[in-house]
């Protein structure tokens, strides 16, 4: 044994919880570099918003389109009390919901699909790819025609930024697995429902939970873009009415409800991404 084996052994030995105290050690040292993280982060915002404020207080910004943050707080609790808010933030919040689940679970079931079978893969290629890169914008219009002015319309808007997303990025996972992974299955006779089931899904697993965490913005997208074109509740449509009447407080408060609960939601996702890979 080498000088530095022998140590370490001789410490092992002489110590055993000496491991322990070097893990708790390097876990107080995450804790703190992560308190530090934090504090600068709100620090950041703070001064964004004392900024912004100054700004507005002092006429550098027109405060008629940029407003104010006092100005939006009070606008946010005016309509908090009136209970006017609750009602737009439930149908966002649930087309969001439901554009969400359904964007992951059905691209995710194209992913395997398309992993499944290599001539359904080539004949969709170039079909995903453009219908990827048109404008879901324009696509509105169509959904309308189709499915009505409501719910659905907006849910199927999702859907088509969600699920072609959610298809390319867990497809990519699988096709990146090691294959002498494949091989060491396919050699003990491994059919491919078993490759798929012990080596595929396995090895991509945190990059489907990932893709999750994309999807968060992706419906959030979907869901407003659709509220813009067709809803007559929701906070994509106070967004429009607001612009509508010049009302640029209420389109800020309205943006700004958007981003606390985009962020609850992906943090959401996060701490099920952490408690899903920790028990892997």
């Amino acid at each position: 044994m080498t000088d530095p084996e022998l140590l370490q052994a001789s410490l092992a030995s002489t110590d055993p919880g000496w491991l322990k105290e070097i893990h708790a050690r390097h876990m107080r040292h995450k804790r703190k570099i992560k308190n530090r993280v934090i504090m600068v982060q709100t620090a950041l915002l703070v001064l964004f918003f004392a900024l912004w404020e100054l700004a507005g207080r002092s006429k550098w910004i027109d405060v008629l389109l940029f407003s104010y943050p006092t100005k939006i707080f009070v606008s946010i609790w005016e309509d908090i009390i009136s209970g006017e808010i609750w009602g737009h933030l439930g149908v966002t919040v649930g087309e969001t919901a439901v554009g969400f689940l359904l964007g992951t679970l059905i691209g995710t079931l194209l992913a395997v699909l398309i992993w499944w079978s290599p001539f359904l893969n080539r004949v969709l290629d170039p079909y995903m790819v453009v219908f990827n890169s048109m404008p879901k914008v324009a696509l509105g219009p169509i959904f309308i025609v189709m499915f009505g002015a409501g719910f659905t319309a907006i849910v199927v808007t999702t859907l088509s930024i969600t699920v072609i997303v959610t298809t390319l990025v867990v497809y990519n996972s699988f096709s990146e697995v090691d294959s002498n992974l494949i091989k060491v299955v396919r050699t003990f006779g491994g059919t491919k429902s078993q490759v798929f089931k012990r080596v595929i899904l396995p090895a991509s697993f945190p990059a489907i939970v990932s893709t999750l965490k994309v999807n968060v913005g992706m419906a959030w997208v979907g869901v407003i873009v659709g509220e813009f074109l067709v809803a007559k509740s929701g906070l994509g449509y106070l967004i429009m009415y607001g612009f509508q009447v010049f009302n640029f407080t209420l389109v800020l408060s309205s943006l700004l409800i958007i981003a606390i609960v985009a962020t609850a939601m992906y943090q959401m996702v996060v701490y099920i991404e952490k408690k899903l890979l920790s028990h892997r």
